[in-house]
């Protein structure tokens, strides 16, 4: 875990205890664990409804559907999330530098950036559908 996310207080916080109860062992895994769902795992990963997925740790809105893209990897992914609804840390785990995206209000691990996304932002949020909820628009 990078140190900035280890120490920096987030307006949603829980013990360790509160996390698990809060969330399923998958999503504890890879929100709070820093961990990856398995590609295609995910049926959020097919959503095609207009809408918004928001962090399954604190329901902050993360991007909307109107930003979502087919990348072929396996996660949904997004061009550009909601302003000032994600922070991004170094993550160089795994013998990679990658940029870890994480949620501005929990602090919950949701995936990496990439820069090989479409234009206009040529970004790739590849976060894992399993710590996101999808809430269709009304209408």
């Amino acid at each position: 875990m990078d140190t900035k996310t280890a120490t920096k207080q987030y307006p949603v916080t829980h013990t360790d205890a509160e996390w698990r109860k809060l969330l399923t062992p998958e999503q504890y895994q890879i929100l709070r664990g820093h961990g990856t769902e398995a590609p295609g795992s995910c049926a959020l990963n097919y959503e095609k409804r207009a809408g918004t997925f928001s962090c399954v740790g604190c329901d902050q809105p993360l991007f909307s559907s109107k930003k979502k893209f087919e990348s072929g990897t396996g996660w949904p992914s997004f061009n550009d999330p909601e302003p000032g609804s994600v922070e991004t840390t170094t993550d160089s785990s795994y013998g990679m530098v990658r940029t870890e995206v994480h949620c501005a209000r929990c602090g919950g691990h949701l995936g990496h950036v990439f820069p090989d996304g479409p234009p206009p932002t040529n970004l790739r949020y590849c976060i894992n559908g399993a710590v996101t909820n999808f809430k269709p628009d009304e209408g």
